[in-house]
């Protein structure tokens, strides 16, 4: 099982309440998606990351289709330029 977790943060913070919309509705459209879950900080403090994404799939492989998805890509062309930041882990479990 491979988890993929993304911290994002937003220019306008306005924003990430439809990203998280926009990531959840992602979710039920791609298969090689097992389990996602999207949160939204709630503290606000200078370091504090706006919206954390975690997914799990069976494998490497499937991890690397997610990401190619058309609508994956879609997603990340409208979220790219809203972002300031974003860091990413991918670990096998």
């Amino acid at each position: 099982m491979i988890t993929h977790i993304v911290l994002m943060k937003f220019a306008d913070s306005a924003n990430r309440d439809e990203a998280k919309t926009r990531l959840e509705t992602l979710g039920t459209q791609i298969p090689e998606i097992k389990t996602l879950h999207v949160g939204l900080d709630v503290v606000g403090s200078e370091v504090s990351y706006d919206l954390a994404l975690t997914t799990t799939h069976d494998s490497v492989e499937d991890l690397k289709a997610y990401q190619a998805n058309p609508d994956h890509v879609e997603f990340g062309g409208w979220l790219r330029p809203l972002l300031t930041s974003r860091v990413v882990v991918d670990y096998d479990n």
